[in-house]
């Protein structure tokens, strides 16, 4: 994973400008909620795990110079907080290698990350029209 660091800005409604080093995104709700400019952040969290599990794939089949003409993954959102992920493979490949590449797919960041024992820390910064609140935990 990446050491950069992720900036979301308020745009109008529920629209949020994200930036990462020189990318900018966007991420929004879909229509009545707000005006649906991009992605859901449950899009934009599905898409993380589809393009890190497709790289995964391709970066172990090319290592092990193996013919794999195209992976494609698509993912949803399933039932009961489940998510469910469909990987197409095409090329020239047998059973082990197909069965190899299925379990890279299980083990790329972003999954191992959606799977394991994650922790969120918030770390808040409130403004008032007077002062600057900070966490009195963190030092000034």
């Amino acid at each position: 994973m990446t050491g950069r660091a992720v900036s979301i800005r308020e745009g109008e409604r529920l629209a949020r400008s994200i930036a990462v080093g020189p990318h900018t995104l966007t991420a929004d709700e879909p229509e009545p909620i707000s005006t649906d400019t991009g992605p859901t952040p449950g899009e934009l969290l599905l898409a993380a795990l589809g393009s890190c599990t497709s790289m995964a794939v391709r970066a172990y089949a090319n290592r092990h110079g193996w013919h794999l003409q195209q992976v494609d993954v698509d993912v949803q959102f399933g039932a009961r907080a489940h998510i469910v992920k469909n990987i197409r493979l095409a090329g020239d490949l047998e059973p082990a290698q197909i069965e190899q590449l299925l379990a890279v797919a299980g083990r790329c960041p972003v999954h191992r990350l959606l799977t394991g024992d994650v922790s969120i820390v918030t770390i808040p910064t409130v403004f008032t029209a007077s002062r600057q609140l900070q966490d009195p935990a963190l030092p000034e």
